[in-house]
């Protein structure tokens, strides 16, 4: 189970990794924050498309350029399972293995993930794509009362992100489960194998 999942990780890392891999994909892009919907409406209004474009695109780059260490923090992850976890995860619903992970690894992934992601968008330079849109926003609420926006951004594109690779996660062990082509190796082959004789 530890040799799927890790199979799944890495394949899942992969995916989001490459030029648009969260971009193009509609299952996982990061769209705008829903906190700053009023950022962009503003933005819009003001013939700023090519800016909400640009910022929309940064998030997402961020996003592929931090998956390409998504595996590495997965794995280690994966390591502490042990044999009764396995168990019900092979008997259970075709994403056990990802809801397992999920669920045990959350919080210590969202924490080894946030640097990542940080230095990733610092690479990508997403603040400079949001710097303008907020300002913009923020001369507004001089005049509407609204509150000014003041979204974080790392933390945002972190939980998208994982969000968008636990997606994937989840994808892959359906494939494990599902397609015998998809077994990489022979431990795989033995294990699902032995399930779809049970079906």
């Amino acid at each position: 189970m530890k040799d799927a999942l890790s199979v799944g990780a890495n394949n899942a890392g992969t995916s989001a990794s490459k030029t648009d891999g969260f971009f193009k994909d509609s299952l996982i892009k990061i769209h705008f924050p829903p906190d700053a919907e009023k950022v962009k409406n503003t933005a819009l209004k003001l013939g700023m498309q090519k800016q909400v474009d640009d910022f929309v695109l940064s998030m997402n780059r961020a996003a592929e350029k931090a998956s390409v260490k998504a595996a590495p923090v997965f794995v280690n992850a994966i390591t502490s399972m042990n044999i009764d976890d396995a168990m019900k995860i092979l008997n259970g619903p075709d994403n056990a293995a990802t809801q397992y992970l999920q669920g045990k690894t959350q919080q210590q992934l969202h924490d080894d993930f946030l640097p990542i992601v940080k230095s990733a968008c610092d690479s990508v330079e997403v603040t400079k794509y949001w710097t303008p849109l907020a300002n913009a926003y923020n001369k507004t609420t001089f005049f509407t009362g609204d509150p000014k926006v003041n979204t974080d951004l790392n933390e945002y594109v972190t939980q998208q992100a994982l969000k968008g690779l636990f997606v994937l996660l989840a994808g892959e062990e359906l494939k494990i489960r599902k397609n015998p082509a998809a077994r990489v190796d022979d431990l795989l082959k033995k294990v699902f194998g032995s399930l779809d004789n049970k079906q």
